[in-house]
């Protein structure tokens, strides 16, 4: 009996061994990206790729993403629209800024911020920028706001925004658009 549980034990020990050497040489993986409520890619009016957004909820909480490449240098206006539809040659098919509430335009308006109200996307010197935003309501009041029988479309502007000028923000013309879709 004796003689058969040596070689079990051998035997386990090496596959031990193994695993942890494996373990030990393996590369770090970077944390998953959370499941995302809904995604967009950007682009620019001649249909030039400048980026892409989503929505995910990230430990209890909603967050806007956007990351974009190709933009001047500078702030730029960033804003949920209230029609998904990105068309040529100026955007102006995604409508004014989604604002299911009937709340004013602007953080810095007492009487806003309303749902299409974001802060403004920063772009170095190299035209990559990056915004993450916090978004209020549960994962059901943002689908239904998001994805009515229009839809939704994320924005970036020329221009910052002031933060409280109703309805626009005075961000300028419309230089990225790309429409959210589920997932």
């Amino acid at each position: 009996m004796k003689t058969k549980t040596l070689p079990l034990l051998l035997a386990a020990g090496a596959l031990v061994t193994s695993a942890l050497v494996v373990a030990a040489n393996a590369k770090p993986t970077r944390a998953a990206r959370p499941a995302a409520l809904a995604s967009a890619t950007l682009k620019a009016v001649d249909g030039t790729p400048r980026g892409k957004a989503w929505i995910a909820n990230r430990n209890g909480r909603w967050e806007l993403k956007i990351e974009v490449t190709g933009v001047a240098p500078g702030a730029h206006g960033a804003h949920l629209h209230t029609v998904g539809k990105c068309e040529a040659p100026d955007f102006s098919t995604a409508g004014g800024h989604l604002n299911p509430h009937g709340k004013l335009h602007g953080t810095a308006n007492p009487q806003g911020p309303h749902l299409g109200d974001l802060p403004n996307l920063i772009a170095g010197t190299d035209g990559k920028g990056a915004l993450t935003a916090g978004l209020t309501g549960t994962a059901a009041q943002l689908t239904a706001a998001l994805f009515d029988a229009d839809g939704t479309a994320v924005v970036i502007h020329a221009s910052p925004d002031d933060n409280r000028t109703d309805p626009s923000g005075n961000s300028g013309g419309r230089v990225a658009c790309g429409v959210l879709t589920r997932g």
